[in-house]
């Protein structure tokens, strides 16, 4: 039985997307699941945020032999090796990440080239196993972290990186900003998912007897987060609403695919999974303590005004956790 794969995908940048992917990890460690985080990102952002600058350090300059990012699990396939097992980072006991690494954008060339030839009539083993060496190597590292789920942080593009990526993932959270190029982002991102879906079926169909696990490829959009949106008077103030009540319609254009002309406003829209507040002060404190904005602590200097605001986040996140959990099927630990 393979571990779910839930991944945060935007083909726009600065739409909060590794900031979302960071803390929804950590609030399921607190809603006391075991989740593998893997940073497939070849800028290394999420890596950045759990990880210290030592800790960076000894993972990309002082033990370049080890697998302990993810291009160096995959790398021997760029030449006659086979994958290698993660070494982890340990963040708390039920959090455990595969680091991303900058070498990552080396192995594009390799999956654009097996992507064709993963449709011919030769030996597809090596084919298929580039093409989905991610997903081979999450699923044996979260076997080994005992994990219920995987996240997936991935860079802002529609490239072949990012395709095995979305191979690897069962489901598909779409974070966007209220603005005009969130909209226009949406157009790309949803014919490509089901162009990419469908091009998987196919690939799964030319290979009538495979000689190793492969992933479905499922893909499945399970709703959209709208983030930093300004607030007054607990509504988004009139320069956001604009941009955020177009997003319902645009995403069931878009992405679902849906015929509609027609969209409920987005307060009241079931695909929307949240609308978050942008915490201002907040997030500099949180890189500062380097943890998430809903744990900092007076000694953090999150007293007052603030005390009060993390307070708001934590339920915030809480609520948006157990919202995507519900949508891909994952219980949550017993207390």
């Amino acid at each position: 039985m393979t571990i779910p794969v839930l991944t945060f995908f935007n083909n726009k940048g600065g739409v909060g997307k590794t900031t979302l992917a960071y803390h929804l990890t950590w609030m399921f460690g607190e809603m006391g699941l075991r989740v593998l985080a893997a940073d497939l990102d070849p800028q290394a952002n999420l890596t950045s945020a759990f990880l210290d600058e030592d800790q960076l350090v000894e993972i990309w300059e002082e033990s370049r032999d080890r697998p302990n990012t993810i291009f160096r699990c995959i790398q021997p396939l760029l030449e006659v090796g086979d994958i290698r097992d993660a070494e982890r980072v340990w963040v708390t006991r039920e959090i455990s990440l595969i680091p991303g690494d900058l070498a990552l954008s080396g192995f594009e060339d390799e999956l654009s080239t097996q992507w064709p030839a993963s449709m011919g009539d030769a030996n597809l083993v090596r084919p298929f196993k580039v093409l989905t060496a991610f997903w081979q190597v999450m699923q044996a590292a979260a076997a080994a972290h005992d994990a219920d789920l995987i996240l997936i942080d991935v860079g802002p593009n529609l490239g072949a990186i990012n395709r095995s990526a979305l191979i690897a993932s069962d489901s598909v959270v779409i974070p966007l900003g209220a603005d005009l190029f969130s909209l226009q982002g949406l157009r790309n991102l949803g014919p490509t998912l089901r162009s990419w879906r469908s091009l998987w079926n196919k690939r799964l169909d030319n290979w009538k007897h495979p000689t190793i696990d492969l992933p479905r490829g499922t893909m499945k959009p399970i709703g959209y987060i709208a983030q930093q949106h300004g607030v007054r008077l607990s509504r988004p103030v009139k320069a956001y609403n604009r941009w955020l009540n177009r997003i319902p319609l645009e995403y069931r254009q878009s992405v679902l695919g849906e015929d509609v002309k027609q969209a409920p406003a987005i307060a009241e829209d079931p695909e929307c999974l949240a609308m978050l507040k942008h915490y201002h002060s907040l997030i500099p404190m949180a890189m500062e303590a380097r943890k998430p904005l809903f744990l900092l602590r007076s000694a953090d200097g999150a007293i007052g005004a603030h005390s009060y605001a993390v307070q708001e986040a934590y339920k915030d996140y809480q609520r948006l956790a157990k919202n995507v959990l519900e949508r891909i099927g994952v219980g949550q630990a017993e207390d």
